[in-house]
């Protein structure tokens, strides 16, 4: 029976969190299979569940979960960019995982609450992937995190990504209207694919800005209406302009050339000498803009988190656009 403390929640998330040390491809699996059941009915992975719902789960053979491999997940607080009783809000690292899960011993919200043991209420509202960083939402009540669900499921968070991409992208190209189908690899990592109606994947639409040009990339503002799995990754890599960095859709020779560091082969647009130690290792993909209304007050909640250091540090690296294209000031 579904209480207070898990409703709101999608069936997928439930179900990760009550079988603790399951591989989410089980969880999935059970879910397709129709072996997990809401109020007597088949019901999918995206399902909201609702207080006084019954969800029936079959029995499963799971490994015990390993206590001391639980008490090894480290303290730790990540930069703050708003705090009140209701919500917090920080600039998540890239390479840190939002929540633990298939490979992922802990992550963002398992610290967190580690480095909080006096807090009684920490829910992530929503995800970043664990290759981007940016503007990350932590409900601190129950009551927060619904109505912050609730904002975003009707669509009602601004949503700004920067995006370093490849090439010169081009300036008419504003909107992106592409369906995008979710599915899992055998081996049960998740991928997303363009496709080429709502009748094969599920319409999702970007807002592109151009924010300056370079010889060889152009750094974009990326304003998402829908909020799908890969969305900015997979939309622009279709457009022929994939995210530096990016190692599920990008450009893997440009990605493994600048990972390589000093006395690795030249990079074209690049001066290697300005970067430290000559490389750049993780996806140029950061949430630096969210405006929504404050779950308590309704009033304008506007949140901005600064470009990390290594980012930074890649474009004062990058050659300049030889036509002289003026470098615009990202807006929201």
């Amino acid at each position: 029976m579904i209480d207070e403390g898990s409703a709101g929640q999608r069936l997928d998330n439930f179900l990760i969190k009550v079988l603790k040390g399951a591989p989410k491809t089980l969880v999935y699996r059970v879910i397709r299979s129709g072996e997990v059941r809401v109020n007597k009915g088949r019901a999918s992975a995206d399902t909201r569940l609702e207080m006084g719902d019954e969800v029936r789960i079959p029995p499963l053979r799971l490994t015990e979960r390993d206590e001391s491999a639980a008490s090894a997940v480290p303290a730790r607080e990540f930069p703050v960019l708003f705090e009140d009783e209701h919500v917090l809000a920080i600039n998540k690292p890239a390479g840190v995982a939002v929540h633990g899960g298939s490979g992922v011993s802990f992550g963002v919200i398992e610290q967190l609450r580690r480095a909080r043991p006096q807090a009684r209420f920490l829910e992530l509202v929503h995800r970043l992937d664990k290759e981007t960083s940016g503007i990350l939402l932590i409900a601190k009540k129950r009551s927060a995190l619904t109505a912050l669900q609730d904002v975003f499921r009707q669509r009602q968070a601004h949503k700004t990504y920067v995006a370093l991409v490849t090439g010169a992208w081009p300036v008419s190209r504003k909107v992106i209207d592409v369906a995008l189908h979710k599915f899992l690899t055998p081996e049960g990592e998740r991928r997303v694919v363009a496709v080429k109606g709502e009748d094969e994947g599920r319409r999702s639409i970007s807002l592109v800005h151009v924010v300056a040009r370079y010889a060889a990339f152009s750094l974009l503002d990326v304003t998402i209406k829908t909020g799908r799995t890969h969305q900015i990754r997979v939309h622009l890599s279709h457009e022929g302009h994939p995210i530096v960095g990016d190692e599920k859709y990008g450009d893997f020779a440009l990605n493994k050339a600048l990972a390589r560091g000093t006395g690795g082969e030249a990079v074209v647009g690049v001066d290697r000498a300005r970067l430290p130690e000559g490389r750049f290792d993780r996806m140029f993909l950061h949430a630096r803009y969210l405006r929504l209304a404050h779950p308590a007050t309704g009033q304008d909640l506007v949140l901005e988190a600064p470009l990390p250091p290594e980012c930074v540090a890649l474009l004062s690296a990058l050659v300049p656009d030889p036509r002289g294209a003026a470098t615009v000031t990202p807006d929201a």
